[in-house]
């Protein structure tokens, strides 16, 4: 079976989940004897290092570069800034976000004729015009893969002109595959998909990935050492993943425990308003900005935890809570995420209810016994959640329509 799939991230050129679950799911499909051809709308030498790194030792997989500003977690605003930062816009890049979007859908008719497939997968809004496109082209069937909606990114208050993109991919793709139930549901009721169009396929995780991570004698470890519980977030600082209640329970924490630390490990248009909400609250002292980490740096991160909180508004599926206990970490998530269908050792909260919230970190960190009880029973359930059970699963969907 040959699959063509469209992105736009992969690691180790990701600025978040979106990115890793591509990477794991193309490595598990190749390794199932899927040709996949993954095409990216990056503007990156494809000699990079790092990128043939990323596809290493997968032999039916290759990538395909799409010279395009095109990137995970674009706004408006910033596609703007990015592209003033180039040289030749004016006879190379869209004017506009949806303009470049326009230009990769354009773009990959020439790759559905030049790569032979039989299932055309997408990913997310900005790559399902490029599927719409190849469908148009060679007919075959189109698989939407949707990671987070509209609706997900702004709480319930979306770009229009972003949201009907994303609901015109959805109805013309063949079939839809949602992260989680709690996505499916938000298609059936935001975007009036029926719900036998939606197959669940939950993401998942490569343990070997991470077996060999150590914990870092210096930075987050040392506070350990002084006497510290580690509350940690990793994830971006955006509103639908609640780092604002976060921020609340953690003042009624620390009036019960202050030699407790929050770190935060991210980036995102929230950052500065997170920051001042800290120091209103008087713990900017116990609260460290970690920035966005990845590899070893997060590695140890996670190991240093104490507890990892995800206290996202709307999280279509969570894949850092999966992350965060193959490292041992007990885990907290917030009720509104798909995550919390697939783990039952771990602690589930509404997001809105910073009191239970705090309760729950001050269980974990004073407890040791339940600390350890999350720990190893999350581990275990979380090697279960392996990503070539998730190919298994996509290739099951795409049986159906071939």
């Amino acid at each position: 079976m040959k699959v063509l799939m469209f992105g736009w991230e992969f690691p180790p050129h990701n600025s978040g989940g979106l990115g890793v679950a591509c990477q794991g799911l193309a490595r598990a499909l190749a390794e199932k004897n899927i040709e996949l051809t993954f095409v990216l709308p990056k503007k990156i030498d494809i000699d990079e290092p790092s990128v043939k790194f990323a596809f290493a030792n997968v032999p039916n997989l290759s990538m395909v570069e799409i010279d395009s500003l095109l990137k995970a977690y674009l706004t408006s605003g910033t596609y703007k800034l990015l592209r003033e930062s180039e040289d030749g816009i004016d006879d190379m890049y869209g004017s506009t976000l949806l303009e470049e979007v326009k230009r990769y859908s354009a773009l990959a008719r020439g790759i559905a004729r030049n790569y032979r497939h039989d299932i055309i997968h997408a990913h997310d809004w900005l790559a399902y015009g490029a599927g719409i496109q190849a469908k148009k082209v060679s007919g075959k069937p189109f698989f939407a893969h949707i990671h987070a909606t509209e609706v997900d990114r702004t709480a319930g208050n979306p770009n229009m002109a972003i949201y009907k993109r994303e609901r015109e991919g959805l109805e013309a793709a063949d079939r839809i595959l949602a992260v989680s139930k709690f996505t499916k549901d938000t298609l059936h009721k935001h975007y009036g998909i029926k719900e036998d169009k939606v197959d669940v396929v939950y993401n998942g995780i490569e343990p070997k990935k991470y077996e060999h991570a150590g914990i870092d004698p210096s930075g987050i470890n040392n506070l350990k050492k002084l006497g510290y519980k580690v509350v940690l977030f990793v994830g971006r600082i955006t509103i639908m993943k609640g780092v604002d209640y976060l921020m609340e329970a953690a003042r009624q924490v620390l009036k019960h425990n202050p030699k407790t630390v929050f770190v935060i490990a991210g980036a995102g248009d929230m950052e500065a308003q997170i920051m001042n909400m800290a120091a209103e609250l008087k713990i900017s002292d116990k609260v460290v900005f970690a920035g966005f980490l990845r590899g070893d740096d997060l590695s140890s991160a996670y190991r240093s935890a104490d507890v990892f909180v995800m206290p996202s508004v709307s999280e279509p599926f969570g894949l850092v809570a999966l992350e965060a206990l193959v490292h041992d970490a007990p885990v907290i998530v917030s009720k509104q995420s798909g995550v919390s269908e697939l783990l039952s050792n771990v602690m589930k909260v509404d997001f809105w209810d910073t009191e239970e919230l705090a309760d729950k970190i001050l269980s974990v960190t004073t407890h040791p016994s339940l600390k350890h009880e999350l720990s190893s029973n999350g581990t275990r359930e979380a090697h279960m959640c392996n990503w070539g059970n998730v190919a298994d699963r996509c290739i099951h969907s795409y049986q159906k329509l071939l």
